[in-house]
C-alpha cells in the first residue's frame, strides 16, 4: 500500500508526486515506526555497555544531537544486566544488539530493553530463535531481523555465488516466515550491505514482497566523508522512492557525527525538519572575505542548534545578497566586510572580523539556544523537531 505525497518545486512550478510505502506500524518505546509515522533517526553507542555510566552519558549526548532510538552492544551477561541502570538515566528507547547467544537476548529483554536486534542466521538455530520469540511475544517487545551481506547463510551463498541482493532478500523472507509461523509480527527488517547498489536493490526487492517496516542503512560505510556520501546515496535514494521507516548512518566516527548526517539527509528530502541548513558558496576568485574558516567554524557550532533554520554565509556580491535574503539569517560578504540579512531584510553592514559573531548572536536571539557557550538548554522538555518556531529554550 502506498500513500501519495505532493511537494511543490518552486524553481520549476511543478508538483512532484512521491509514493511512500506504508508499512505496518510497531512501537519501540514511545516511538512509532512505520504506518505513516515520521522516519526516525537511530544510532549506536561505541562505549563498553558494561560501563553503564559512560554508556548513559554518551546516549544523553546523542539525545541532544537528535537521536530518537539508540542501540547498544550486548556481548555478555554483564552488559545485558547494565541495561536496567542505563534505562533509568536516559529518555529515548533502547535496542539490545545481540549476536551468537540467544540467552543474551532473553536476559536483555528481562533487563528492560525496548526492542532487540538479532541476525537469526547466527543466533544458534531455529530452537534458540524460537526461545527469543516466545519471550518477545509475551512482553510485546519488537525484534529487528538484521540481514547483513557479510552473514548470509552458506546455502544461499552457494546458490547465488555471493551475497547478492536476491540472496539477502531470500534470507530475510526465510526469517520472516519463521517468525510468522511462530505467531510473531512485531518485526522490522534491515538489509545492509557496504555496497550502495546492493543495499538499494535489496530494499527495493523486499518492499514488493512484504509490508513490515524497514530500517535503512549502508553498513560499514566508512569515515565521516566517505561514509556520509555512501549513506546519503543509499539511504537518500530509498527515502526519495518512499522506502524506509527508520535509519542509521553508520560512520567510523563518534556517534554524534552520525546524527548530523542523518538529519541532513532527512532535511534535504524535506521529510523531517530539525537544525540548521547551512548554505555557503564554493568560493571563487570574486571572494573577498576569508570564507572557508568562517564557514567551517559556523558549521561546527551550528550542529548544536535544534530549531529548523536556513542560514547563508556567502562570500561575494554575485549570488550572496540573493541567497542571504532567502535565508532566515544570512551574510553576504564584500571587500573586508559583509551585510547581515534577516528574514529577507538588510540589517546592517559588519566588519569581516565581527561577521561570524554577529551572525551567531542573531541566531541565539532568534532561537533562544546557547550556541557559542556550549551551555545546555535549561528547559527539560524535549523540543519537537517537526514544530516550527522558537527553539527549546525560548520562553
Amino acid at each position: 500500500m502506498n500513500v501519495t505525497t505532493q511537494r511543490h518545486d518552486e524553481s520549476r512550478g511543478l508538483i512532484l508526486e512521491n509514493q511512500r510505502r506504508v508499512s505496518r506500524q510497531i512501537h519501540i518505546g514511545n516511538v512509532a515506526i512505520g504506518g505513516g509515522a515520521p522516519v526516525s533517526v537511530q544510532s549506536m553507542t561505541n562505549t563498553d555497555t558494561r560501563d553503564w555510566r559512560s554508556t548513559a552519558a554518551q546516549i544523553r549526548r546523542l539525545e541532544e544531537a537528535g537521536c530518537e532510538i539508540v542501540r547498544v552492544a550486548i556481548p555478555d551477561e554483564q552488559a545485558a544486566d547494565a541495561l536496567a541502570m542505563i534505562k533509568k538515566s536516559i529518555r529515548i528507547p533502547i535496542i539490545a544488539d545481540i549476536h551468537f547467544d540467544y540467552r543474551l537476548a532473553i536476559r536483555a529483554m528481562r533487563a528492560g530493553a525496548d526492542a532487540i536486534r538479532i541476525n537469526p542466521g547466527n543466533i544458534g538455530g531455529p530452537r534458540k530463535v524460537k526461545k527469543v520469540i516466545e519471550l518477545a511475544r509475551e512482553r510485546k517487545i519488537p525484534v529487528r531481523i538484521g540481514v547483513n551481506s557479510g552473514s548470509v547463510e552458506k546455502d544461499l551463498l552457494a546458490k547465488y555465488g555471493r551475497p547478492t541482493h536476491e540472496a539477502m532478500v531470500e534470507s530475510a523472507l526465510r526469517h520472516i516466515r519463521f517468525f510468522e509461523d511462530n505467531d510473531f509480527g512485531l518485526i522490522k527488517i534491515s538489509l545492509k550491505s557496504s555496497d550502495v547498489i546492493t543495499t538499494i536493490q535489496s530494499y527495493r526487492l523486499l518492499s514488493k514482497k512484504t509490508d513490515y517496516p524497514f530500517h535503512l542503512g549502508v553498513t560499514e560505510a566508512g569515515t565521516v566523508v566517505s561514509g556520509a556520501i555512501k549513506s546519503a546515496l543509499g539511504i537518500g535514494f530509498l527515502l526519495f522512492e518512499g522506502i524506509g521507516d527508520t535509519l542509521r548512518v553508520s560512520l567510523t566516527a563518534e556517534p554524534e557525527e552520525e546524527m548530523f548526517v542523518a538529519w541532513s539527509i532527512l532535511r534535504a528530502l524535506k521529510l523531517r525538519d530539525r537544525g540548521v541548513e547551512l548554505v555557503s558558496c564554493p568560493t571563487c576568485g570574486r571572494t573577498e572575505i576569508d570564507l572557508i574558516p568562517m564557514v567551517q567554524k559556523a558549521e561546527a557550532l551550528l550542529k548544536k542548534v535544534r530549531t529548523p533554520l536556513r542560514v547563508a554565509i556567502m562570500g561575494c556580491v554575485v549570488n550572496g545578497p540573493g541567497e542571504a535574503r532567502e535565508a532566515d539569517v544570512g551574510i553576504a560578504g564584500g571587500r573586508g566586510s559583509g551585510i547581515l540579512f534577516k528574514k529577507g531584510k538588510r540589517v546592517e553592514k559588519v566588519h569581516e572580523s565581527e561577521l561570524l559573531e554577529r551572525l551567531l548572536s542573531e541566531l541565539e536571539r532568534m532561537t533562544g539556544e546557547k550556541i557559542r557557550s556550549g551551555e545546555s538548554c535549561p528547559n527539560e522538555t524535549p523540543h519537537n523537531p517537526d514544530t516550527p518556531g522558537g527553539g527549546p529554550c525560548a520562553r
